[in-house]
C-alpha cells in the first residue's frame, strides 16, 4: 500500500478542521471541526501502524482507540457547555462568550452602572 494517499487525505482533513475552528462562530460547528481534526489524527495513526513495522504490534490502532474515547468525552463535555451557554445567552456564537469575569462592582449594581458610582452629594 502506498501511504501517500492516506497522509495527504489526513493533511487535508486536518487543514479543513483548523479552518473550521478559526473561521466558525457557532460553537457546535467548532466542535465538529475539532472532531474532524481528531479523525485526521486517527487516519495518520492507523496508516503509520500499517506501513511502519514497530516494536509493538498494532500500537497505532490502540492509540486511535484512545483518541476515539477522548473525542467522545470531549463531545460530552463540549455539548454540555454549549447547552448551558444557550440557556444563559440564547445564542451559541463563540464571539459573544465573555472570556473574563466581570468585577464584583458591576454585578452588584444591576442597573447598568456599577454600584460604587453613586452621586457625590448622595447620603450613604
Amino acid at each position: 500500500m502506498r501511504p501517500v494517499i492516506p497522509y495527504v487525505t489526513a493533511a487535508l482533513l486536518f487543514g479543513l478542521g483548523v479552518y473550521g475552528v478559526l473561521r466558525r462562530r457557532n460553537a457546535v460547528l467548532v466542535l465538529m471541526a475539532v472532531e474532524l481534526m481528531l479523525n485526521a489524527v486517527n487516519l495518520v495513526l492507523v496508516t503509520a501502524d500499517t506501513t511502519v513495522r514497530a516494536a509493538l504490534p498494532h500500537s497505532g490502532q490502540v492509540f486511535a482507540l484512545f483518541v476515539i474515547v477522548l473525542a467522545a468525552a470531549e463531545i460530552g463535555v463540549g455539548l454540555a457547555i454549549v447547552l448551558q451557554l444557550y440557556r444563559l445567552r440564547a445564542s451559541v456564537t463563540v464571539d459573544d462568550v465573555p472570556l473574563t469575569e466581570r468585577p464584583p462592582a458591576e454585578r452588584v449594581g444591576g442597573g447598568g452602572e456599577p454600584a460604587s458610582a453613586a452621586p457625590e452629594g448622595a447620603a450613604r
